[in-house]
């Protein structure tokens, strides 16, 4: 019976996972070591690998990650079983299994050629270097082709993305009442896709590279100190209601985007010279984040007993902070885009 290790050897913070097979053979043990193309950092493996998480990015990251382990270890058991247990297997047998794994990967895929399948490929060979939140939009830009694609009843292949294709997108997405600005950023998108496949070897329409669109000035929306005292002051006796407006009175006073105000804890306070610091790594940048926390936060956290308010979801969170706001006697109409 054989089985199969993975470890991280390197001093590096990112690196490929090294792998030992372990069998036993006429009453001897023996170990064979290889290094897989499985890369991954230092932090992740010691410390994230194996913990149960609540944080949706580590999760995914953890799915991938013995996806791939998995896939590694059944080709190698069976590789091994056909051989039959020896004392003549060594390294370059193994170095070989793991070439005949990369390349029967190489071989078996094939890269799509309509955009809506190209969209799942991109992510699938860019997952450990592309952030969630743009694998979010991504899946966004998706969907929305695939409706275009239910409307005209037929695939979009990535050859077509020319200027006939943004006149039919343009059409569309108006039909749907969606603002320019959103037009201009998905295009930008699409292109991005375009150039990676081009980059794959796929053929590409020779426009697609000068597609543009111009974006439109919007009127910045914000709350005034004025309308947030309001808010402050506004008697709410629903639980969740009070929940999601602290929420609004962290963000106004750390000044982050929900992806990264909504998962504040309290293991990311730390006291440095007698000052209450909040650290953390913003989402969408990577950027590592030190800020003192408002007196405002500090009295929302003392409700909570040195801990933030419970976690919800962005949408009931918008949900919910149109029936604080109207608690509020905050009704002002404001023109919004889609």
């Amino acid at each position: 019976m054989a089985s199969v290790n993975f470890l991280y050897r390197s001093l590096k913070d990112h690196s490929c996972l090294n792998l030992r097979l372990l069998y036993r053979f006429s009453d001897k043990d023996y170990v064979i070591a290889s290094k897989t193309n499985l890369e991954v950092s230092k932090d992740y493996w010691k410390n994230k690998h194996k913990v149960k998480v609540k944080d949706i990015s580590i999760i995914n990251k953890q799915v991938e990650i013995n996806t791939e382990i998995n896939k590694i270890t059944n080709h190698l058991l069976k590789s091994f079983n056909q051989s039959g247990a020896s004392d003549l297997l060594n390294k370059q047998w193994l170095d070989k299994q793991l070439d005949s794994y990369y390349n029967k990967s190489k071989q078996t895929k094939t890269i799509p050629k309509d955009i809506v399948r190209f969209i799942e490929y991109y992510v699938e060979q860019r997952s450990r270097e592309v952030k969630p939140a743009s694998i979010k939009k991504f899946n966004v830009v998706k969907h929305k082709l695939q409706r275009l694609e239910n409307h005209i009843g037929r695939s979009i292949f990535i050859s077509e993305i020319n200027e006939d294709f943004k006149k039919l997108f343009v059409s569309y997405c108006r039909s749907e009442n969606y603002s320019q600005n959103t037009m201009q950023r998905e295009l930008s998108i699409i292109k991005m896709f375009c150039k990676y496949a081009k980059y794959k070897g796929l053929r590409v329409h020779i426009e697609y590279e000068g597609l543009i669109l111009n974006k439109e000035k919007t009127e910045t929306i914000y709350l005034s100190f004025e309308e947030i005292d309001k808010i402050e002051a506004a008697k709410i006796d629903k639980p969740y209601l009070i929940n999601t407006r602290d929420w609004l009175m962290i963000s106004c006073f750390t000044g982050q985007r929900i992806s990264d105000f909504m998962r504040f804890n309290k293991e990311m306070i730390r006291i440095e010279d007698g000052k209450t610091l909040l650290e953390f790594d913003q989402q969408k940048t990577g950027k590592t984040m030190t800020m003192p926390l408002h007196n405002k936060v500090m009295l929302i956290l003392e409700k909570y007993n040195g801990d933030f308010p419970k976690r919800i979801s962005d949408q009931k969170y918008n949900d919910y902070l149109k029936e604080v706001c109207k608690i509020a006697k905050l009704e002002q109409r404001v023109k919004g885009k889609k």
